[in-house]
């Protein structure tokens, strides 16, 4: 601890032979070394400013709720072996279940706007309406069947779809400079790719346990004779009109956000109302982009040490505009972060199909329950690699993780081009590609916000968090429908437009390369 105190102790001499300490509106960060704040009574340094992070208890409830947020992953995967029937019960059709399946995000997306609006700069408005859209959506799709009413289970799929907005706000907590330091954003961003890694291994397990549990739902005049088969195959839920293999699902998803719900207001402490440090605004670690006075852009190198003037308050000056080079870093990470998502999306809506399809490459005939454990084997499996990514996140730098994440998907998807041109595909081979894709873009998608906030002001953390929430709901969007279509486009075209995909996302960061570099942790 000596070698990181003597730094900054030299530095604080150097501040008194310079003359009194700076005015809040000029912020002087290291480079080499975080920057010390002194503490509010004037007695000492304070927590370094660059390592910092929030109450613990309040953390805590934003991963967990991380964790509940892949409902998304939890709610797709326990729903989509019954959604069908349940559909078909109700009287409606199988593409009125794809519907069903995927109408949350973009209701997620459409309220997101108007969220901002109102919650103040905070996180404890958007936490208790995610809570209480995930309770009421869920209570409404369990009632659907004692109802018998088929638009009760799309109403309740939309309203359980405004709790998916809560997403941008884990992302923009965890780089939020008013709590978070800039060596600290990486680190619980791999907390949060863990719970993604968490939330599709644990989704399709619930699923398969949920469907052959105690006794088989009554059956109704007119169901189908394949819903009789499924019905009596799988032995879901009990035979009762409101708990049952159609709805626990929901139900279960009710209680258990219900709980957290109650958890949180009692834990969860929000984020101070006070704008964010001046050393927040600071723009990359060794170059500054300011703007002068006649209004062009300049660039200053101090030898190590970043400056960043604000005017007059530590409000984003009006006069700053993003150079070229910051704008291609912007586009590089919200491509990356689209890219991740869809791939990941793609993926996991094509195994089901794909092993289940009449293709000559497709030797499993799987059910969908046999194809979600293949799913929720491989993201366990990527688990052990995800909590050692927390470790190395501290000393590794962000562009390094991209590009090793993004290589490691790459390998899962040359592989499963050439097992699939071979028509070569066995359970093993096949588990290896969606291992290696499920691994290397979840690794790839911890840094695409962390990097991004730490080369822009701080003050535009929330613009930034909505950015990569967009691409990231464009990834799962064209995701999932991209993935559902792979056998009708072709196997070998569904995986090469991924490597494209991929092929620009190279292009990109191997052009930007240098301008990438960001603090570590």
């Amino acid at each position: 601890m000596a070698g990181l105190r003597l730094p900054s102790t030299v530095l604080g001499l150097l501040e008194r032979r310079k003359g009194p300490p700076p005015q809040p509106s000029v912020s002087t960060t290291s480079a080499s070394q975080p920057q010390s704040e002194a503490s509010e009574d004037g007695q000492g340094p304070a927590v370094d400013d660059d390592l910092k992070l929030p109450k613990m208890a309040s953390l805590a409830i934003i991963l967990t709720s991380n964790v509940l947020m892949q409902h998304h992953q939890l709610t797709f995967f326990i729903i989509v072996s019954s959604s069908n029937e349940y559909a078909h019960y109700l009287g409606g059709t199988s593409t009125f279940s794809g519907l069903v399946i995927g109408i949350p995000t973009v209701f997620s997306g459409l309220a997101l706007l108007p969220l901002m609006r109102l919650d103040q700069g905070g996180y404890k408005r958007p936490l208790h309406f995610a809570c209480a859209s995930a309770v009421v959506g869920n209570i409404l799709y369990g009632l659907a069947y004692h109802a018998n009413w088929l638009y009760l289970i799309l109403l309740g799929r939309i309203v359980t779809g405004f709790t998916f907005t809560f997403w941008m706000y884990n992302k923009r907590y965890c780089s939020d400079p008013r709590i978070v330091g800039l060596r600290r954003r990486t680190t619980l961003a791999g907390w949060l790719v863990l719970g993604q890694g968490i939330g599709f291994s644990l989704g399709p397990f619930v699923g398969g346990l949920l469907s052959v549990i105690s006794l088989p739902v009554r059956t109704k005049a007119g169901l189908t004779h394949f819903s009789c088969l499924f019905l009596h195959r799988y032995k879901i839920g009990f035979s009762n009109s409101v708990f049952n293999g159609f709805t626990s699902p929901a139900w279960i998803m009710a209680a258990i956000w219900a709980a957290f719900w109650a958890i949180a207001a009692v834990l969860y402490e929000d984020v101070p109302r006070a704008p964010p440090a001046p050393q927040s605004v600071a723009l990359q670690q060794f170059t500054v982009k300011t703007a002068s006075e006649d209004g062009d852009n300049k660039e200053r190198e101090s030898s190590g040490v970043t400056t960043t003037e604000a005017v007059g308050t530590t409000e984003l000056p009006s006069v700053y505009r993003m150079t070229k080079r910051q704008w291609g870093v912007t586009v590089t990470m919200c491509w990356f972060a689209m890219t991740c998502f869809h791939i990941l999306g793609a993926w996991e809506a094509n195994i089901p199909v794909f092993t289940s399809s009449h293709l000559r490459s497709n030797p499993f005939h799987f059910t969908p329950f046999a194809a979600g454990n293949l799913i929720a084997l491989g993201g366990a499996c990527t688990i052990p690699f995800l909590l050692l990514n927390l470790h190395f996140a501290r000393r590794v730098q962000d562009r390094h993780t991209l590009a090793m994440g993004t290589s490691i998907g790459l390998a899962g998807l040359i592989i499963a081009l050439a097992i699939l041109g071979e028509e070569e595909v066995n359970y093993g081979s096949l588990f290896i590609c969606w291992f290696l894709v499920a691994l290397g873009f979840n690794i790839a998608s911890t840094v695409t916000l962390s990097l991004l906030s730490k080369q822009l002001p701080g003050a535009w953390n929330g613009r930034v968090s909505l950015a990569i929430q967009y691409s990231n709901y464009t990834g799962r969007v064209t995701g999932a429908v991209w993935g559902g279509a792979g056998v009708k486009v072709g196997m070998l075209s569904y995986v090469g437009m991924q490597v494209a995909f991929v092929g620009i996302g190279y292009i990109m960061f191997v052009t930007l390369w240098k301008h990438l570099k960001a603090k570590t942790g």
